[in-house]
This record gives C-alpha cells, structure tokens and sequence, in this order.
C-alpha cells in the first residue's frame, strides 16, 4: 500500500473539494471555461463528425417500430444530442482538441483538460453531480494526469503522445472520484486505464486523423476503467512501476518519485498553461520571441530575411517532420508556417490558419525559417519553455528575441475575460453557438461551483 501507484491513487479517490486551495478553484474554473471554448470550436471538423458520428451511431437507438428515439444522459456538445457518458466523452474530447487551443502543462508535456474535462462533464450529467463535485474531480484527474506525464519523461514523449497516454490514467481518477471508488478501486481502475494507454506521433508524417483518436480514446477508457474499478473488475497493481508497466515499456527515463511527489501541497492544475495561438505549444515560444523583435523594431513580415528559431529537441521531434503541411492542422505543427503567420497577422488564431497557411507569402515566410538545437532551452524544457529567435532582416541586420514566457503561461496568464473572449471567438469561428448563446453558457459556467447540480452546457437546437 506504501508504492507510489497506491499514494497517487488513495490520493484521487480521496480528494474532496475543502481540501482544495481557493486559487486553485478558481484555476479549475478557468480550465474548465477554456475547455469548453475548445469544444465548441470542433463543430463541423471532420475528423471529428466522423468520431461523433460513430459515438452517436453506437448509442441509445430507437427500438425497432418506435418512432421515438432514446437518448442518454450525457451531451454532445457539437451536436447539442444526448448518448451514453462514455460515447459522449469520446465525442466532446475529439472535439475540444481538433482546434489546438486546449490548455497544456509544460512539465509533463501534457494537454490535460481535453481528456478530463469530456469523461468528468458527461459522467457528472449522468449521475447528477454538483459543480463542486465536477471541480473536484476534474483537480484530481489534472493532478494524476499531470504526474503520470511527469514520470514517462522526455524520452516517453519522442514517440508517445502524452495527452494520448498519461490521458487514460487522467480521465479515470476523475470518473472514480466522480463515482466514489475507494483507494483500492481506483488502483485497479489506474491498472485497466495505464493496459490501454496509446498514442503514436507517426501521425504527423502524413497528416493523419490520429490526433483526435488519441483524445476520445483516452477520455472513454479512463471513464470505462472506473467504472469497472467500481464493479469490482481488477486491474494491474503496479501499472506505472512494475516489471512489465508503462515505464517499462515506453520510456528510458521514468521517474516513480514524480508520481507523488508534493501530493496534497503542490497543486499541478495551477501550473496549466493556456494557449494563445492555434497551433502545437512547441511554437509558441518562438512565435512570441519573433513577435516581440517585430514589434521592438518596428518590423513588417516583408523585412524578414531568415528567422533562426532556438528550440529544445522535444520541439524538433514533433514539428521536425512537417516540412511542407499539407492541411490547416498539420500546419499547426509547422514552424515555419506559425511564424509566417504571427509574423503576417501578429497572431496564429484559427482564421489565420484557415485562410491563409497555403498562400504564397505564408509559403515563402516558411522557408524562411529553421530551427536549432539549443543548449540552454533544451535544458530548461519541460519545466520552463523559453522563447529564442534570430532574426535577419533583409537590409543586413541580425536581431535578437528572447520570451521566457510565452503568453498563456501562469506568469503571463489569460484574464478571465481573455478566457471569455477566446471562448467567443473560437464559437464564432466554428458557428458551434451563437453569440448569444456562447456569453449565456459561458457567464453560466463562470458559477459553476454554485450548481447543485451539472446540466447542459449548452441550449437544445432550435
């Protein structure tokens, strides 16, 4: 009972919503706006109507002769329907990380609230928990999601898709804190969770849909490991440490210490960064270094000659292989294609992306920029990601740009009323809601710790 799997365990099958501190409430109610902006900017993607299409077509049907369907307890957001828990986490987590703007923590390298926030929301709409009780589960599954990501290290992130992994162990310690599991069941809901955690970066290469399967895998297998954690159904014991667990199978580098260490006095949910621009995280630094140079020197994206990016090799892993991106989101994971737009439009926003990421000058500013292995940034990241640029202009001179920042982090965060904003934005852009709608659900959630009770987040079609 003493391993660090059991600690982490009792540790989210105990936590209650007074032993969490106040600022961290609010951090979680922050998150949770955030997450849901992200939601409904999956409205209309089409990966992610072929997931919720599936989610919808293996749900509650009509029963043969009945012209009535059935519908379940849980809301899928971009199709304002209702399904089972499990189908409707799978729906909401494809949706809320197709736009990449879901929050992500940079230590554990790990997007947690697109993996937590689609299993605790639909399960605590099924059973009828509060708003309390929906933030308290949703810390617990940060908290364990983000330690997970910790102790798989860099050497699990080369190959594995963290948000995909540590994301199953996430979505289950916010179902079993939902459903009540005990210490013990949720050390066997961690052990069914941790069997089938997966996510692979091949996808990147070619474009593929994967990222969004990543996702809605790992919110409904967490979900479905608590509840069969709940049922009695057992599971490894020592998932994350034992001789044949996940450090030994996908990483060189584990550390167990990571698991537990601050339990209960470090809070990792307030250490969660938000996203500004639309794009993969590892841009970010170097966008907001291009930025602050351009803007120091009163540059236009015309002046650019070359922009040599200094990055830590987690960056290059994942953004190295898009050389030439072939649709807006594996442009997102293009380094080039992020800074000719930040350096075009001042900022990367779905819009941008959307419209522009093949025009010709989008096409030329790319080819424009490299990235460098950089000692001092590669030694820094995970827990810091500083922003390093070098600018060359094309009348001759060689500029500098550092952030050690980025926008979004917790010392440069968003206010809530940039939360609210981006959320507004990111409907508009997908027509998920109307503007009305969106400032109703949104000034909604802003109380949610006062709900005795989670509904729809959002109205019924008309």
């Amino acid at each position: 009972m003493n391993s660090h799997t059991a600690q982490l365990a009792a540790f989210a099958a105990q936590l209650r919503f007074d032993a969490i501190p106040e600022p961290v409430v609010r951090k979680a109610e922050d998150l949770l706006v955030d997450w849901f902006g992200s939601a409904v900017a999956g409205h209309g993607s089409r990966p992610v109507e072929s997931i919720t299409r599936f989610a919808m077509a293996m749900g509650p049907q009509a029963a043969p002769g009945c012209d009535m369907p059935t519908a379940g307890p849980s809301e899928v957001i971009t199709r304002r329907a209702w399904t089972s828990p499990y189908l409707a986490a799978m729906a909401n987590a494809a949706a809320s990380h197709v736009a990449e703007q879901d929050d992500v923590h940079n230590g554990s390298v790990f997007h947690p609230a697109t993996v937590v926030f689609p299993a605790a929301v639909a399960v605590a709409q099924a059973i009828g928990a509060s708003g309390r009780q929906l933030l308290t589960a949703s810390v617990a599954g940060y908290e364990v999601g983000i330690r997970v990501g910790e102790f798989l290290g860099r050497s699990h992130y080369k190959v594995f898709h963290t948000t995909g992994t540590a994301g199953t162990l996430a979505s289950a310690a916010a179902v079993g804190n939902l459903l009540g599991l005990d210490a013990g069941q949720m050390q066997h809901a961690f052990g069914s969770a941790g069997t089938q955690s997966a996510g692979l970066w091949e996808f990147l290469r070619t474009a593929a849909d994967s990222k969004q399967l990543h996702t809605a895998h790992a919110a409904a297998a967490g979900l479905m490991s608590a509840y069969l954690g709940k049922d009695g159904f057992t599971g490894a014991a020592e998932i994350f440490e034992g001789a044949q667990g996940m450090a030994a199978g996908m990483s060189s580098d584990a550390s167990p210490l990571k698991l537990t260490a601050g339990l209960g006095r470090r809070w990792a949910t307030a250490e969660t960064s938000f996203k500004y621009h639309a794009s993969c995280r590892h841009t970010h630094p170097a966008a907001d270094a291009l930025l602050h140079v351009m803007r120091t020197h009163d540059l236009q994206h015309g002046d650019l000659a070359r922009v040599v990016t200094h990055v830590h090799q987690g960056a290059i892993d994942v953004l190295g292989p898009v050389v030439k991106p072939a649709t807006v989101h594996q442009s997102k994971f293009s380094m080039g294609t992020v800074l000719a737009l930040v350096a075009r439009y001042g900022h990367a926003g779905l819009t941008e992306f959307a419209q522009h990421f093949e025009d010709e000058v989008t096409r030329a500013l790319r080819d424009r920029v490299e990235m460098k292995l950089d000692h001092e940034v590669d030694a820094a990241y995970p827990q810091r990601w500083i922003g390093k640029v070098t600018v060359h202009t094309l009348d001759g001179r060689e500029l500098h740009g550092r952030v050690d920042e980025p926008k979004g982090d917790p010392g440069n965060t968003l206010s809530r009323e940039e939360i609210t904003a981006k959320a507004l934005r990111l409907a508009a852009f997908s027509g998920g809601a109307t503007a009305v709608e969106m400032q109703a659900a949104v000034d909604a959630l802003w109380g949610v710790a006062e709900w005795p009770r989670v509904g729809a987040l959002l109205p019924p079609a008309a």
